[in-house]
């Protein structure tokens, strides 16, 4: 029994020593990845070729570049961002406005064509008016009823006033 209580501080030393070997381990990979990582070599092969490799070649046109890096600015990254979405807004906006203007341009287009049809409907029949020897109209029954002088002048002016309101400008 007293071999037992050997073994136990043997163990624990063991354990002790795997978890420094352990560390020491993940340290030297960590700092040789970034000095392994550190340099990029250019070099040019008996063809021509140019090469780029992170290890010395040994050749002869081999040289080291030259390499840097900046840690980008969140707040820049932020205002580029703002600035994209920004733009994406003002397009859209200016998109709705154009198709506003549109519809609003195809009403009015449809409203001066409607104006248009009845200046030409109303002048056809002030032509009428002018030219016909008895006008009429017809009654409830679909008889003709004939227009006296009064009538036909008060359906005159009534043409004409519509033509001033739908054939001005």
């Amino acid at each position: 029994m007293p071999y037992v209580g050997l073994v136990k501080p043997w163990k624990d030393d063991m354990l002790k020593a795997k978890r420094f070997l352990i560390g020491l381990a993940a340290v030297v990979i960590t700092l040789a990845g970034g000095a392994y990582a550190a340099g990029i070599y250019k070099w040019t092969d008996a063809d021509g070729n140019i090469h780029y490799e992170d290890r010395p070649s040994g050749s002869a046109t081999e040289t080291r570049m030259a390499l840097s890096y900046s840690r980008t600015d969140p707040g820049s990254v932020q205002a580029q961002k703002q600035g994209l979405a920004d733009s994406v807004a003002a397009r859209q906006e200016a998109r709705a406005k154009a198709d506003e203007d549109a519809k609003s341009a195809a009403e009015e287009a449809a409203k001066a064509a409607d104006k248009q049809k009845k200046c030409e409907t109303y002048r056809a029949r002030l032509q009428t008016f002018i030219q016909s020897r008895r006008l009429y109209r017809q009654d409830e029954n679909g008889e003709r009823v004939y227009l006296d002088e009064t009538e036909t002048q008060t359906a005159r002016q009534k043409v004409e006033e519509l033509i001033a309101e739908h054939c001005s400008s």
